[in-house]
């Protein structure tokens, strides 16, 4: 081969590689632009918000397009003030909370019910005569402050105990723990039945050496017929002007798809699910945690209406309570807005996903002390 025909074979093989890199280029899909998206929890990393690691680690958000942050709660932080102060884009709070907020012109809005039912219970020695709500007075009772109170208080003012009057009952704000009612310095403590519950029940009885049983306690559940002052928990709202903006309302769609997609797979992978959490840093145990994930997945499956919708009959069952023992001063107006949540339902229904969780059965969790 001459000189000149060896340059022009090597500018005609170039030429060629430009080419199949431009097209090759051009068929490479663009990297997704992820809109950024905060979110504000209710407590610190436990397995009540797994769901919600889940679809941070399982890539659910990404896929949605979103770039998530959770931020963590604690005894100082209120989710409502912090997504009233734009600080957060989705909160998590309890939902009587949220109409009393409302009260305070807050303007915020649930968009998704995860908790079907109430997690709250109120606990007292078994061999104590605390054997009813109504046998609270006069007895030193704990509850936590900022926002936990509502249920426990509105079966005090059923049982016509005053919280607010001593001479009723010694209201005592309790820790994030069970120490007081451990070391009997109140008579009856609040506790959920996935968290403080499981504290007594991983503590040793000094007097049998032995880890306390359910046996022991008598476990009074706001839900339950004879207290009959549960509220709904755990729901997701936002602020209702940000709402109003069109591209808003498609980041809330494609939120609480992926959040849902996160708690559907923490339903049919609890360890996994447990061991996402502890990732996360939880502070807690993971025997402690198997206990949380099973006992949340009681509260949210199964859920005829689908994940993040309860009927409205359940949403003024608890503004009713709430408004008869004075949570709130009267019924609220426009504090739900399930239509997005409805929307990414029909999304996960049209791809086969399961999202009313009707076969889904708890697990038998074997507690160790300390919760390890």
């Amino acid at each position: 081969m001459t000189r000149k025909h060896w340059v022009v074979g090597l500018l005609t093989l170039a030429c060629i590689g430009t080419a199949i890199g431009a097209v090759a280029a051009s068929a490479a899909p663009k990297q997704q632009k992820l809109t950024n998206v905060t979110l504000q929890l209710k407590w610190v990393t436990q397995a009540q918000f797994a769901g919600y690691y889940a679809a941070l680690e399982k890539g659910y958000y990404k896929d949605a397009g979103l770039n998530v942050n959770i931020k963590i709660g604690g005894p100082s932080i209120t989710p409502e003030l912090v997504v009233k102060g734009k600080q957060a884009d989705f909160g998590i709070d309890w939902l009587p909370n949220l109409f009393a907020t409302r009260e305070q012109k807050s303007g915020l809005v649930s968009v998704a019910q995860v908790f079907a039912r109430s997690g709250m219970t109120e606990l007292t020695w078994k061999k104590s005569d605390i054997t009813s709500i109504a046998k609270m007075r006069g007895k030193k009772v704990g509850v936590w402050c900022c926002g936990n109170q509502p249920e426990l208080f509105a079966a005090l003012t059923k049982n016509g105990i005053d919280p607010a009057k001593a001479s009723d009952v010694t209201i005592v704000n309790q820790p994030f723990d069970m120490s007081l009612f451990l070391k009997n310095q109140v008579d009856a403590a609040a506790a959920m039945t996935y968290n403080e519950l499981a504290q007594v029940l991983e503590t040793k009885d000094p007097a049998t050496g032995k880890l306390y049983q359910q046996s022991d306690l008598n476990i009074f559940k706001m839900a339950s017929p004879q207290v009959g002052t549960g509220m709904l928990e755990d729901n997701v709202f936002v602020r209702g002007d940000w709402l109003k903006n069109a591209a808003n309302q498609a980041t809330t769609v494609k939120f609480l798809k992926a959040s849902f997609q996160g708690w559907i797979y923490c339903r049919d992978h609890q360890a996994d699910c447990v061991n996402i959490t502890l990732k996360h840093g939880s502070l807690l145990g993971k025997g402690h945690q198997t206990w949380q994930m099973n006992e949340i997945n009681k509260l949210i499956w199964p859920n005829a209406s689908g994940i993040g919708q309860v009927p409205a009959s359940e949403v003024n069952k608890t503004a009713t309570i709430a408004k008869t023992y004075g949570v709130i001063k009267k019924l609220p107006t426009g504090a739900t807005n399930y239509t997005y949540a409805g929307q990414a339902l029909s999304q996960l229904k049209a791809a086969g996903v399961d999202v009313n969780g009707s076969k889904w059965k708890p697990a038998t969790v074997k507690l160790t002390e300390g919760g390890k």
